[in-house]
Parts: C-alpha cells; sequence; structure tokens
C-alpha cells in the first residue's frame, strides 16, 4: 500500500471516528437529559481543562459559535444542572474559567467507563510503538484539523 492510500485510509478512520463519537455524544446527552450543545459545551471544558487551557465563557462561546446571550444561558443552565463549576483563573483573579464540576465528571466517569474498558481490550494487543506511532498521528491530526479551523475562521 503506498502513502497516499494509507493517509486516505487515515482520513477515513478519523471521519468514521467522528461519527461513531457524535453519535455516542448523543446517547449521552439523552441519557442525562442535557441538550446536544450541552454536552458538546461539556466536551470542549473537558479537553481544554485535560490540555492544560481551561476555557473562559467567551472562549467557550467562540468555540460553539454562539451568542453571548446563548453561551450565559448554556453556562448557567450547566451550573445550575451540576455539571460545571466557575472558578477564579489562578494565573489572573480577574479572570473566570469554567471547569467541569465533580458531578459532571462522576456521570461522565459511570457512562465512558464502559467505553474505557473496550478501548482497553481493543488496544491490548498492539505493542507500546504501535501504540505511541498512533499518539504521534493523533497529535498530527488534530494539529491540522486546529490549523483548519483556524484559517477557517
Amino acid at each position: 500500500m503506498d502513502r497516499a492510500e494509507l493517509e486516505a485510509l487515515i482520513s477515513a478512520d478519523v471521519r468514521a471516528l467522528s461519527a461513531e463519537s457524535d453519535q455516542i455524544g448523543r446517547t449521552f446527552a439523552g441519557r442525562h437529559d442535557v441538550a446536544a450543545n450541552d454536552f458538546r459545551a461539556l466536551l470542549h471544558i473537558m479537553v481544554a481543562e485535560t490540555a492544560g487551557t481551561p476555557l473562559t465563557a467567551g472562549e467557550l462561546r467562540d468555540r460553539m459559535g454562539m451568542s453571548g446571550a446563548a453561551i450565559t444561558y448554556l453556562v448557567e443552565r450547566m451550573i445550575a444542572s451540576g455539571h460545571v463549576r466557575r472558578e477564579s483563573d489562578p494565573a489572573d483573579r480577574r479572570k473566570v474559567i469554567l471547569r467541569v464540576a465533580d458531578h459532571g465528571m462522576h456521570v461522565a466517569r459511570g457512562f465512558f467507563a464502559p467505553l474505557a474498558e473496550h478501548t482497553r481490550r481493543a488496544l491490548a494487543e498492539l505493542p507500546d510503538d504501535d501504540l505511541a506511532a498512533a499518539h504521534r498521528t493523533f497529535a498530527a491530526l488534530v494539529d491540522a484539523m486546529r490549523a483548519f479551523r483556524t484559517q477557517l475562521d
């Protein structure tokens, strides 16, 4: 198989992964009585928090493509439901950042624990070198997607 074929397969895999992730997100939202946008917001908050770059409400608004009023309503709703909390930014006390609340983490862990087990079993037979190569590949794909998103903005 040549490089172009491999790149095409990886692109197809990313699309399939994205589609499966979307379906799982919809199921999570339905089971936990949150809107699809609420789930998207939680995902953005969790990804940013994991990366060590937590979001402000304004940054979340930009990522979600929503108005200021709509993001305020969404954030207030997510705080009231116990999924999100506000926290002062330790680097700049004037800024308020969004974090996934303990309740939100508990709900997410409960729902996604079986997926973690499926993932562990699916990867168990792969050597560490393959997993390291996959991680580098995913990191390159995320960088490419971010660059494309920035270009679109």
